[in-house]
């Protein structure tokens, strides 16, 4: 049992350890994503030069064609647009500052239709960005999460509706809508109204001073609006027991749980390989409950359903803070000789292994049914298991490069790439939870600290927990650190320097140390970033600025041999799993985490802390 200051969590995940015979994840269900609406700017400033080359309105094109080119094929994508009805006379005032259009609705992003209709814009008249904010909320659904993004080149015009005015009545929603904008050459009057736009909504604002900025701010802003949890997998259908459970390869797969009934799923492990197996489940952000408390648990079987005295449970306090859970097992007994004492001979050597999931301690306000995230992963034995372990880990040096703007990704699936070392910034949402990912080859290991930065607002309503937790490729939680923050500017870890990882080797597995035997794979490993809900204002929209710095050390070095497997020499490189593929490689990042929580934080005099308690059993 461990404590941990801590509050809510979100996640979802891929992993697919696999054999070189064996696809590395099966088609994954389709992800979801926040309705969001792009609002472009058509007035007259906006056939001005743009010191890149054409003019303002050539280069907002330009970024909109490729933010809808690189848009995830299910993203909900709607356009509109201002000042393109009319003159920007005198006259034409009263009907130009009604001049606003929806160009294409938020729905399935339709790239085509999108690309032509920027085509078609031809800047003429005012600037009603009130009008405007107006209508891309009326445009988008009338509940959930909901995003717009604005882009524009100046002040308003048509006051009123005074554009912060509207922002404070799409506030009143609390934060399933928020509005990010973008100024776009602007002077400092209209940077402070886009700017007091985007924090009223708790949204973000960033400058562009030119096309080609424009051009790589928008899909980075736009990624972020629409990042938004939706657990991804092959649908399955698990067994009410060990008889009629499905045989799932290796891959991800997507389920629905209901309470207290285990769902079993039979996977065939070879002799001597490694099984990897998780179950997550999301549960929703919702008010406060007088119980909130979630587990899972997770059982292990063997031949004719022979228990194999294996018991993971996870649990979470505080699950509506909008918690994602996973529990997760990584089973050995395939590389066990059936003449052991360890282990029955059922749940020894190769052959056929159930795996279940239940949803045992379930809160007072939990939906009957919720979706059940499941991946599988099988790692062959070895030849030869390579250099020694690595106990100690990696040193922590601050990176001495430039920051780099980054949008994380709402889970595991589309967690956002982080190319080495570097320091990255991104902007979350109170109860959001984020996610990027590092690749370590053998021989690597990475160290890191977030530096959560100063937002508006102080005292006791804008307190909340703040945390991170790194994860293996197979999902399992390596270390995780917390804090309590008021939005003055604090570090997570504040007890020591870093959170580390030692080089990996696939030796580390024969360490007594989990913080050693963790880190037995290459591949991707999982960051993930929270600032939870505050505690008196749970709907309340205030972002929070983050800085990542990230440490990748280590010369890569070969690795293990694997045993062959049909189409594979035996090699490493063959047989290491790509535990990088998303689940839509065409998404953009998106939430989540696999920990098990901890306890809440309310200690009135000052400081908030809120305790979640964490645990987790094995038997």
């Amino acid at each position: 049992m461990r404590f941990a200051k801590f509050i809510g969590l979100t996640a979802a995940g891929a992993i697919g350890l696999l054999p070189l015979a064996v696809p590395a994840f099966a088609a994954p269900a389709q992800t979801q994503y926040a309705p969001t609406m792009l609002v472009l700017d058509a007035s007259g400033s906006m056939l001005a030069a743009d010191p890149s080359g054409g003019t303002k309105m050539d280069a907002a094109k330009t970024a909109v064609r490729g933010f809808v080119q690189t848009a995830p094929a299910a993203a909900k994508v709607g356009l509109s647009v201002y000042g393109t009805g009319t003159g920007s006379t005198d006259a034409e005032k009263a009907v130009g500052c009604r001049d606003v259009s929806v160009l294409e609705p938020a729905e399935t992003i339709d790239r085509s239709a999108l690309t032509t209709a920027v085509d078609a814009i031809t800047p003429s008249g005012f600037t009603p960005i009130g009008a405007a904010l107006r209508t891309a909320s009326s445009a988008l659904p009338a509940e959930g999460s909901r995003s717009i993004v604005l882009v524009s080149d100046g002040l308003d015009t048509c006051a009123p509706p005074d554009p912060c005015e509207v922002a404070r009545e799409l506030s009143g929603q609390g934060a399933d809508i928020v509005v990010h904008t973008i100024g776009f050459g602007v002077d400092d009057a209209s940077r402070a109204q886009l700017t007091c736009i985007a924090e009223t909504t708790g949204g973000t604002y960033t400058d562009a001073a030119d096309g080609k900025a424009l051009a790589q701010v928008l899909p980075r802003v736009s990624a972020a609006a629409l990042r938004e949890y939706a657990s991804a997998g092959t649908p399955v259908e698990g067994g009410e027991g060990y008889q009629n459970a499905p045989v799932v390869v290796p891959g991800q797969y997507l389920d629905t749980i209901g309470h207290t009934k285990p769902r079993y799923y039979a996977v065939d492990v070879p002799e001597g390989a490694t099984a990897y197996f998780s179950g997550t489940v999301s549960f929703p952000l919702g008010e406060d409950a007088v119980r909130a408390n979630n587990s899972l648990y997770l059982r292990v079987f063997g031949a004719e359903g022979k228990d194999c005295n294996v018991f993971e449970h996870e649990s979470a306090v505080r699950s509506t803070d909008g918690v994602a859970l996973t529990v997760s097992s990584t089973w050995t007994g395939a590389t066990e000789p059936k003449d052991s004492t360890e282990r029955p001979d059922q749940c020894k050597g190769g052959g056929r292994y159930y795996f279940t999931v239940e949803w045992a301690g379930v809160a007072d306000s939990a939906p009957a049914t919720l979706p059940l995230e499941l991946n599988v992963a099988v790692e062959p034995g070895v030849t030869d298991a390579g250099p020694a372990a690595q106990p100690e880990p990696v040193s922590f040096t601050v990176p001495s490069v430039p920051v780099e703007p980054v949008a994380g990704g709402g889970s595991f699936n589309v967690a956002t790439a982080l190319d080495g070392p570097g320091v990255y910034s991104d902007t979350l949402q109170r109860g959001e939870f984020v996610f990027y990912k590092v690749k370590l080859d053998w021989g690597q290991g990475l160290a890191y600290r977030v530096r959560f930065l100063e937002s508006p607002g102080r005292g006791l309503d804008n307190v909340s927990a703040v945390t991170t937790t790194l994860y293996t490729p197979y999902r399992k939680e390596i270390d995780h650190e917390f804090s309590s923050y008021n939005g003055s500017p604090d570090t997570v870890p504040n007890s020591k320097e870093a959170l580390a990882t030692p080089e990996v080797r696939y030796r580390n597995r024969e360490s007594s140390e989990k913080e050693v035997s963790d880190n037995a794979l290459a591949g991707w490993y999982y960051i993930a970033v929270q600032a939870a809900p505050t505690v008196h204002d749970r709907g309340g929209v205030r972002p929070v600025p983050i800085e990542l710095d990230l440490a990748v050390t280590g010369t890569p070095e070969p690795g293990p041999t694997y045993q062959a497997v049909p189409g594979s020499t035996g090699s490493s490189v063959e047989n290491v799993p790509d535990t990088a593929q998303a689940a839509d490689d065409n998404s953009m990042a998106l939430l989540g985490t696999g920990i098990a929580v901890v306890a809440f934080v309310l200690v009135i005099g000052g400081v908030i802390v809120i305790t979640l308690l964490r645990r987790r059993t094995r038997r």
